[in-house]
């Protein structure tokens, strides 16, 4: 979802950070992602400033060229709040999925601390739309920004497939992963990925979800935070000997 925003596709595209390239390291780009989202809703807000720290070097090499066919830049604000809107629907539609529709003291909580998503990066407080109401009108007026055209679409396509996995694993896992992000995602993004859904797949993920959902609800929360929290004691572990944590 995050790609479908042609600014973010393109500037995931055509990164020229090295280390974040997912298809040459796709470890150490796997870690970087886990560890934002880890930092960002289970860290401190000193584990904040310094990851926040570590991918702004990053993100200054993270901007459009002469040849780009969109401009972009990773300080844009906008463009991180989008990153985070869509962090933040995720983690709400797992949430209802597993656990079913919150109490309006456990929604309020949710959303409030969502704002962390963008806030861990350059998106100012006030940024994040002020209640759910108000970032469920900024979601809908978002989806006519979104659109994804062969370049961004075939990258995307080759993630969902694995194909940044060894050989066997992606023909193993590949179809297998791309029918769940199809399952997960909504519409207008199935859309512009043209990934065909059926009356039958739905039933089929539905079939899948309830499985899922009923060992996430079973288990400890030590699993349920995996592998969250490990990635967040491999960050602390990081700060301490002083080690690059992107």
């Amino acid at each position: 979802m995050q790609l479908a925003r042609p600014g973010v596709g393109y500037g995931v595209v055509e990164s020229r950070v090295e280390s974040g390239q997912l298809f040459r390291h796709p470890i150490k780009r796997t870690r970087t992602t886990l560890a934002y989202i880890a930092v960002a809703t289970m860290g401190t807000e000193r584990e904040r400033e310094l990851f926040r720290r570590g991918v702004n070097r990053a993100h200054a090499q993270v901007r459009s060229t002469d040849s780009s066919p969109v401009a972009y830049n990773a300080f844009d604000p906008d463009l991180q709040l989008w990153v985070a809107a869509c962090l933040f629907k995720g983690f709400e539609d797992l949430y209802l999925l597993f656990f079913g529709e919150p109490d309006a003291e456990t929604a309020e909580a949710f959303y409030r601390d969502g704002a962390a998503l963008g806030t861990t990066l350059q998106v100012p407080p006030d940024a994040w739309p002020s209640d759910r109401a108000a970032f469920e009108r900024y979601w809908t007026e978002s989806l006519d920004r979104i659109s994804i055209d062969d370049t961004v679409r075939n990258y995307l396509l080759d993630v969902t497939m694995l194909a940044w996995l060894p050989r066997p694993l992606s023909l193993l896992f590949g179809r297998f992963n791309r029918f769940v992000t199809t399952g997960f995602l909504p519409e207008p993004f199935r859309a512009e990925m043209r990934l065909p859904w059926t009356a039958r797949d739905q039933r089929r993920f539905d079939r899948l979800m309830a499985v899922v959902a009923a060992i996430v609800r079973w288990s400890p929360p030590v699993l349920r935070r995996f592998p969250f929290n490990l990635v967040l004691w491999d960050l602390r572990r990081r700060i301490r000997t002083g080690r690059p944590l992107v």
